[in-house]
């Protein structure tokens, strides 16, 4: 139960929320936490997905209405594909009466090059950052590098607990974000004043390679898992024999990892502490906390 659902709960909601807010990707790993912390705070919060509480999906603009019907705010996780369709949906949000919306961007998606050569500057992000900056309302755009909890419930878990991580990244580092940090950036621009029109890229506090990473989860679990680096082009076939992908989506998860490579992801940004006035959480505490959670067994 919610609070907003206890009525013996006297929570005050933010003062600069009137209405409820719509959380995208509801389920996932960004979006969930927000959902968590919104109720918490007594706001009332719609958790939409495909198979979510309130029915929403990208691919079917006619779940769009409902789900923002009366939504005073929205958190919108885009989907990753050209034309976006964020440009539409920001249009439909405001004249719905939405006045405030918080996109889930990706750091790096306005430095030529960043993802490859053959990556655009901006993409399907670019569209979306454009369509908030003209949408007339307020708006603040989060640009996260990876997350941390890509080794606790996401693309590296399997490999980690098989005790292997075989990847394209060299000696490359990255300062990972936790998704606890971008839920609660996330949640201060949805309920506080004071973020509109802000740009927060979203790090975590050092940078670490993949055999450091490996390294704080068996301080913490006393498992260790071995990194192994391989050539960009053995690991995208793999994705294809091994894991079903597509050609084309081995590709972008190859391009995907080549910021980590090329160290881009390893400078520490500013912008958890430019929005929650605190240091960001540390790598260390994220696995100290999943490994209690036995993310890893």
């Amino acid at each position: 139960m919610t609070r907003t659902e206890n009525s013996a709960d006297t929570t005050p909601a933010p003062a600069s929320v009137r209405g409820p807010v719509l959380v995208t990707g509801g389920t996932g790993k960004t979006g969930r936490r927000v959902v968590d912390r919104l109720r918490e705070l007594g706001v009332e919060t719609r958790a939409a997905s495909r198979s979510g509480e309130t029915r929403f999906d990208w691919a079917d603009p006619a779940t769009w209405g409902p789900a923002l019907d009366g939504a005073a705010a929205v958190y919108i996780v885009p989907l990753d594909t050209s034309p976006s369709p964020t440009t539409a949906f920001v249009e439909q949000a405001v004249a719905s009466g939405v006045r405030r919306l918080v996109l889930l961007s990706a750091r790096g998606v306005d430095v030529p090059g960043y993802f490859g050569d053959g990556h655009e500057v901006g993409g399907p992000h670019g569209e979306g950052e454009r369509a908030l900056r003209a949408s007339g309302v307020e708006w603040t755009i989060l640009r996260p590098g990876w997350f941390a909890q890509n080794f606790s419930e996401g693309v590296f878990l399997d490999s980690v607990r098989a005790g292997e991580l075989a990847l394209p990244t060299g000696d490359g580092k990255a300062a990972f974000v936790d998704a606890d940090d971008i839920a609660a950036v996330a949640v201060a621009a949805l309920t506080e004043d004071g973020h509109a029109g802000q740009e927060y890229g979203l790090s975590g506090p050092r940078a670490l390679g993949m055999a450091d990473v490996l390294d704080e989860i068996a301080k913490a679990t006393g498992k260790r898992a071995a990194y192994v680096p391989v050539e960009a082009s053995v690991f995208r076939a793999g994705l294809v024999a091994d894991q079903g992908f597509t050609d084309e989506e081995a590709g972008l998860w190859t391009d995907a990892l080549i910021p980590i490579t090329t160290s881009r992801e390893a400078p520490v940004l500013d912008g958890v502490r430019r929005a929650l006035g605190r240091e960001p959480r540390d790598f260390t505490d994220f696995v100290r906390d999943a490994a209690a959670r036995g993310a890893w067994g």
